[in-house]
């Protein structure tokens, strides 16, 4: 499968007016929100960047979000919201696995509480930006329930790397 280039990014991720959005979907336990679309956007020199407004949609003024680097490839900011059920994962693993212990720390130790300033900018601290390749661009992608923050690059690599299966996928889910 083809992917874009870093640069056809760019042009995806300013294009998120059109295609980003926060929606609401029904499931068996209650009405969720999803976090849908890609905007490009840039870190400014004190390491902040913009929450696309569909991403703030429905959040109040003063809403807190968790940023942790739970993944190698990406940081990923959860609303305060969807972070609970997280959490209450971590805690359930700390008790049925003792050994996890100091994972869990490590995920714990890296991971910071955001509030988006007037201006709908989040400071991502240096070691966390440094952890996944974070310069001067970082790219949002909705992930449904949270939201991944990438490097715009090594997003494009690893999206040219993936398997060739995506008609697999998209078969079974969108039957």
């Amino acid at each position: 499968m083809s992917q874009a280039s870093p640069l056809q990014w760019g042009a995806v991720g300013k294009s998120g007016t059109l295609w980003g959005f926060l929606t609401t979907f029904q499931t068996s336990w209650g009405t969720v929100g999803g976090y849908l679309g890609s905007y490009l956007n840039q870190v400014d020199e004190k390491g902040r960047v913009t929450l696309p407004a569909a991403f703030r949609k429905g959040a109040e003024a003063g809403a807190t979000f968790i940023l942790i680097h739970a993944h190698s490839d990406a940081l990923t900011l959860y609303p305060n919201d969807n972070w609970g059920a997280v959490e209450a994962r971590m805690r359930d693993l700390a008790r049925r696995a003792p050994s996890k212990r100091h994972l869990l720390l490590s995920l714990t130790a890296n991971a910071q509480e955001v509030t988006p300033d007037k201006q709908g900018r989040i400071l991502i601290a240096e070691r966390l930006r440094s952890h996944v390749g974070i310069e001067t661009e970082a790219l949002l992608i909705g992930a449904l329930d949270k939201i991944e923050i990438w490097d715009p690059t090594r997003f494009a690599r690893v999206v040219d790397g993936a398997d060739g299966d995506s008609g697999d996928i998209a078969g079974s889910l969108f039957a």
